[in-house]
């Protein structure tokens, strides 16, 4: 599969590019609002947000992928439509009924990734509430999110297995442990950090330790690298791939949603328009009965100015700066070899 877009002249990112912030509904993962930059070219709008723990090279993936929903082209997809699950983030067991409720009521979702880690009573109490809302029939999902020990990771797992749980994902940070604890519980395991924090996600040895830690890969189409390299990656690990977002604007979703209509119908984990208070555009990519229609996306220039202003100059110029070291990460990268952050030129 060729995964190289032509890299544009810096000038034809830095001329559209446009800082934005955006608040969310409530506290996730620490953050309470999401920033990135926007741009556009030929073939429409990119987003460039990499969050702050991302250094230059990792960020170089998630700018490949702007400048793949910019400047090149997306595959086919299967479906016009793809199915998601909602997300709990890790709120108090009231709170998270509440949210489940709403989701299953409100957007037709019976799939819910649950976010763990925070303490296995306080975990428990979240993953029981839940499943009382959404019954037998519903599916959870665990995210902890490399925050447990491996011995954490299985008497959690021990615990919170009896609410029927289809995976847990990243429960452990090293594949090592990953690989041990796979053999000792009985719910399965999906990787996301192990994957798409490596140096290069790209690299096929990296791939079958993956199938030796892991019975699902989560897939991330920005921290990847975009759609293309994304797709490879799915190819090479071989694993049942579940797509996930980032905390993206409906305008970065997009490209998680054109990936995971290219793979296997399944629930995705591109629920998080949910999570966002505003957003770039008029119609949010958010779920409607269960589904996100897979569709382009454009800003619309008064919600894309307010999302400016939310920003202060100085954190705009961060952004810009940020975007121009990614730049110069990803031009000094050959064209060639199966590098994670490689483009053609």
């Amino acid at each position: 599969m060729n995964v190289s877009v032509a890299l544009p002249a810096w000038s034809e990112i830095l001329d559209s590019a446009m800082p934005f912030a955006l608040p969310l509904e409530r506290t996730f993962r620490g953050l309470q609002v999401r920033s990135g930059v926007v741009f556009h070219g030929p073939s429409g709008w990119g987003e460039f947000a990499p969050f702050d723990d991302y250094n230059e090279q990792a960020s170089a993936r998630w700018l490949s992928a702007s400048i793949e929903a910019a400047f090149g082209t997306w595959p086919s997809p299967k479906r016009s439509s793809v199915r998601v699950n909602a997300i709990i983030p890790a709120v108090d067991s009231a709170d998270a009924a509440v949210l489940a409720r709403e989701a299953l009521m409100d957007r037709g979702c019976t799939t819910m990734k649950v976010k763990v880690g925070s303490g296995l009573a306080d975990d428990e109490a979240r993953v029981a509430a839940i499943r009382d809302v959404i019954g037998t029939r519903g599916v959870i999902r665990l995210d902890a999110n490399a925050a447990w020990t491996p011995d954490e990771a299985a008497r959690s797992m021990k615990r919170l297995g009896a609410y029927g749980i289809e995976y847990v994902e990243q429960p452990c940070a090293d594949l090592d442990d990953l690989i041990a604890l796979r053999r000792i519980i009985e719910v399965p395991i999906a990787v996301d950090e192990s994957l798409r924090g490596s140096p290069d996600p790209m690299d096929p040895a990296l791939h079958a330790r993956l199938r030796e830690a892991a019975d699902f890969v989560i897939l991330k189409a920005q921290p990847l690298g975009g759609v293309a390299r994304a797709l490879a990656i799915a190819e090479s690990v071989s694993l049942p791939a579940i797509v996930s977002g980032s905390l993206d604007s409906s305008i970065g979703l997009a490209g998680g949603l054109v990936l995971a209509a290219c793979l296997d119908d399944v629930a995705c984990g591109l629920g998080t328009g949910a999570l966002l208070s505003s957003d770039l555009v008029d119609r949010s990519l958010v779920p409607y009965e269960g589904s996100i229609k897979v569709t382009r996306v454009a800003p619309d220039l008064d919600r894309l100015m307010d999302a400016r202003e939310r920003l202060s100059d100085k954190a705009a110029q961060v952004w810009i700066a940020r975007l121009e070291a990614a730049y110069g990460a990803l031009a000094a990268l050959p064209p060639t070899g199966h590098g994670s952050s490689a483009m053609g030129r």
